[in-house]
């Protein structure tokens, strides 16, 4: 990890770049994909799926017996494991369920709202070097909870076409409707136009690489909403000399190993602290079987020292973190001031890997800076919010004036007499 000391502030949006490749660079690839699809359906679903994940297929959709095969090859301890993890997330969801909100606003004027699930929502679960069964769990668990009717997820197949045990034991145990063996661009594509294999979705959930990132944000112009753009995986940890420099290393090290795009960084008040965790993290990496991959992602992060917590606070919330490692003599400061961040982890025993898996919180989560404006996947991601108003006569007459009134200083002459029409039978 390259150390910077005391940066300045004019160069903190150069140290803290991600190491991503630009919209322009991928965006002609995912158009030319999304053309294709839109008119030749699953024909170019299948071409694309030759050409980027290496197999042919005759049928993409997982049968029954498939998923038969997939949970008898899944360890028994594994699966308790996957069932600890859902009943904890379920109980964070479920606890994130809100009352209808009804208000009478003046006399005889009542307002409401009320949720409702989102009715089509596609989820993507990416396969490739490491197969996230675990994003299975946080995204058909909540879309469970919500009542979401159809729950369709797509992920790649392996050579062998395909997808991965422990995805489909997922899948299976959270009632999802409907899994294709699909991933990438093309996934993503059918999920927005729809082929006669992949149904058309409302929304669509799930990270992915950059490729998937800028393809979820193409759905949109064709109507399709999604989660957020959640590209490769992010960490910053702080700390000083409160920290475990070892616990810190495995932290740094845990996000590094996703991809080679992935950025870790380190906020330190401590030169001391940053030097021991230089050292762990030389000493763990060698022991990793993604040895490789984490060692790309480390020659891509930072470890920075700052003067005092102030500059620390001030430079996390211009970064806006995925995720987020609190680990300081004064937790309690950052806790209470942090603004940007996906999620927040505090202190020496909470590792960014509880939240990956078991904690209960969701881990699809902002990247690239977009903690600023979105938040991670909750319940509220898979509904809508619609607001119902009835009015009585007292109420009409209570508010009908002002209507009038504003209608007519905007030169809307038609919504004047629509309140008009009802006062004069008043």
């Amino acid at each position: 990890m390259k150390i910077i000391n005391n940066p300045s502030k004019k160069d903190w949006n150069k140290i803290l770049e991600r190491p991503t490749k630009t919209v322009d660079d991928i965006e002609g690839v995912v158009n030319e994909v999304f053309l294709d699809v839109q008119k030749n359906g699953d024909a170019a679903v299948n071409k694309y799926t030759t050409k980027f994940d290496g197999v042919s297929l005759d049928n993409t959709l997982v049968s029954s017996s498939e998923i038969e095969e997939a949970i008898a090859l899944v360890s028994s301890e594994l699966k308790e494991a996957i069932q600890l993890a859902k009943t904890n997330i379920t109980n964070f969801h479920k606890a994130q369920k809100t009352d209808k909100v009804s208000v009478e606003t003046a006399n005889g004027v009542s307002c409401w709202q009320e949720k409702r699930a989102i009715q089509k929502v596609g989820l993507y679960i990416p396969g490739g070097t490491a197969p996230l069964f675990s994003t299975v769990l946080m995204l058909a668990i909540p879309a469970q909870i919500a009542g979401c009717k159809e729950i369709v997820l797509c992920s790649p197949p392996n050579k062998e076409g395909k997808i991965n045990p422990a995805i489909l034991f997922a899948a299976n145990l959270c009632d999802v409707t409907k899994i294709i063996k699909v991933g990438g661009i093309q996934a993503i594509a059918g999920l927005t136009f729809g082929t006669a294999t992949i149904p058309q979705v409302y929304k669509i959930f799930g990270p992915g690489n950059q490729f998937v990132t800028v393809a979820k944000q193409l759905s949109t112009k064709f109507g399709v909403a999604i989660d957020m753009p959640a590209g490769p995986s992010e960490l910053l940890v702080v700390a000083d000399d409160a920290a475990n420099a070892s616990y810190v290393a495995s932290d740094l090290l845990s996000q590094a190993e996703h991809g080679v795009d992935s950025q870790v960084i380190l906020v330190s008040t401590s030169e001391k602290l940053i030097a021991e965790v230089s050292k762990e993290v030389e000493r763990q990496l060698d022991k990793l079987p993604r040895k490789e991959i984490a060692s790309k992602a480390i020659a891509n992060s930072k470890s920075i020292f700052v003067e005092n917590e102030k500059i620390a606070l001030e430079l996390i919330n211009e970064y806006g973190p995925e995720h987020f490692i609190v680990c300081t003599s004064d937790n309690d400061f950052y806790v209470d001031n942090i603004e940007n961040a996906g999620s927040v982890f505090i202190g020496n025993y909470t590792p960014e890997s509880a939240g990956d898996y078991a904690s209960g919180t969701n881990h699809t989560l902002p990247t690239n800076g977009f903690s600023k404006s979105y938040s991670g996947v909750n319940l509220d991601s898979f509904t809508k919010s619609i607001t119902f108003q009835k009015i009585s006569k007292e109420g009409i007459k209570t508010i009908g004036n002002a209507i009038e009134l504003m209608a007519e200083a905007e030169g809307l002459q038609a919504h004047k007499n629509a309140v008009s029409i009802r006062l004069k039978d008043l």
